[in-house]
């Protein structure tokens, strides 16, 4: 009897550390082989855990349910899956997961979404209905402003956008830099209100995923201008209120730099605008030595000898420091046929793929190449010396 109650004390130590994702037989456990079959044939809800995880064991019961509802349906919309990461590893880690639970959806032929809303069963319920079987929209009631700030929705986003300039904040509710960009962009959205050329609005990607992956919104947040309907242009200058305000001016004026009236909350509405600027007297140009690199000579102007490479972007003020030394380091080696001194504009829209193939994440970044082939990142001194010092240290010795 002793020895009765032993097993059945260790028996139920069992069941609390792995019971809770035993589960009901209507639950998919996958592993490295099930995983790569099953995904492919069908959209897929599926939970990366570990049995020891507190989070895990509160979210397994509703991760029953949820696959007692869809996984025993005959015209059902999505497998529930799990994918135990104390056994497979290498799963998880090919598949990103750093923390659990980690729940990804995977529609066919699509990138996997992650999810990272509220756990309970409604909304994890109401999320893949709404991923996967919306509902056709009935007639959409255009949205109101709220002190000149409009919240789009998937419903909305088309019409409202339709007509005349737009800017888009995207962003995720959770995200750091969107709390400390909500205040400005409110402030700059009542600046603009009565104004009859441009509107104010937001974007929760979280709840209207599907707008967001249509102008392929991969960071939050992210600024975009639209005119007519038609993404213009996306922002990547300063988020304070003075610099966000004078890139809406900027993008509402004509093609010949001219308005028709100034706009609420611009410089422009407490002075008169000009009727037409006089050019300035043009000074002689100074030729810049520096190789202008693009996404279509990138490959054939760095095959051959060394290329120091600056990828930047014009409004950023260290680069705007380092363009006259730059243009003095290209004029240094201008005599070597076998040393490229360039750069890369990064805020082109041909050239996005060009820097992000490269990993630039801020700028300047100056990257060096030889005969086509990435050596390393600079991340010296940008003094002229320093960098003149930095390049012949990189040459042939012999040549030195």
């Amino acid at each position: 009897m002793k020895y009765f109650s032993i097993i059945v004390l260790v028996t139920i130590g069992l069941n609390l550390v792995h019971g809770e994702e035993e589960g009901s037989s209507s639950e998919r456990n996958y592993d490295t082989s099930t995983f790569k079959e099953e995904i492919g044939k069908k959209d897929h809800f599926v939970k990366f855990f570990a049995p020891w995880c507190g989070h895990c064991r509160k979210l397994a019961p509703v991760w029953t349910q949820l696959s007692e509802k869809y996984n025993t349906a005959e015209d059902s919309i999505v497998t529930i899956a799990k994918v135990d990461c104390t056994v497979e590893t290498s799963l998880c880690s090919d598949h990103g997961v750093t923390g659990y639970p980690t729940l990804k959806l995977y529609k066919k032929d699509k990138e996997p979404l992650k999810y990272k809303g509220k756990r309970d069963l409604a909304t994890l319920e109401k999320y893949i209905e709404d991923e996967l079987n919306p509902q056709e929209p009935g007639v959409p009631q255009p949205p109101e402003a709220k002190n000149g700030l409009y919240e789009l929705t998937v419903a909305t986003f088309k019409d409202h956008v339709s007509k005349g300039h737009h800017f888009i904040k995207f962003y995720a509710p959770w995200c750091g830099h969107c709390k400390r960009l909500a205040p400005t962009w409110e402030q700059l959205a009542q600046g603009f209100q009565h104004s009859d050329f441009v509107k104010i609005a937001k974007v929760d990607c979280t709840a209207h995923r599907s707008v967001c992956e249509q102008y392929g919104i991969k960071g939050y947040p992210t600024l975009k201008f639209f005119k007519d309907g038609e993404a213009v242009d996306s922002y990547n200058g300063g988020r304070d209120h003075v610099a966000l305000k004078e890139y809406v001016s900027k993008m509402t004026k004509t093609p010949n730099q001219e308005r028709t009236a100034p706009l609420p909350g611009s410089e422009d509405a407490i002075k008169p605008v000009p009727v037409k600027e006089q050019p300035p007297e043009e000074q002689p140009a100074v030729e810049s030595k520096v190789a202008v690199l693009s996404t279509n000579n990138f490959l054939t102007q760095t095959a051959k000898g060394t290329s120091f490479v600056k990828f930047y972007a014009p409004w950023c003020p260290h680069c705007e420091k380092l363009s006259p030394i730059w243009d003095q380091l290209a004029e240094k080696f201008d005599s070597r046929k076998d040393v490229t001194i360039a750069k890369v504009d990064c805020t082109k829209e041909t050239e996005k793929p060009l820097c992000q193939k490269h990993d630039i994440r801020g700028y300047p970044t100056l990257l060096l190449f030889k005969d086509g082939e990435f050596v390393e990142k600079h991340s010296g001194t940008r003094t002229l010396d320093a960098l003149e010092t930095y390049v012949r240290t990189k040459l042939p010795k012999e040549e030195l």
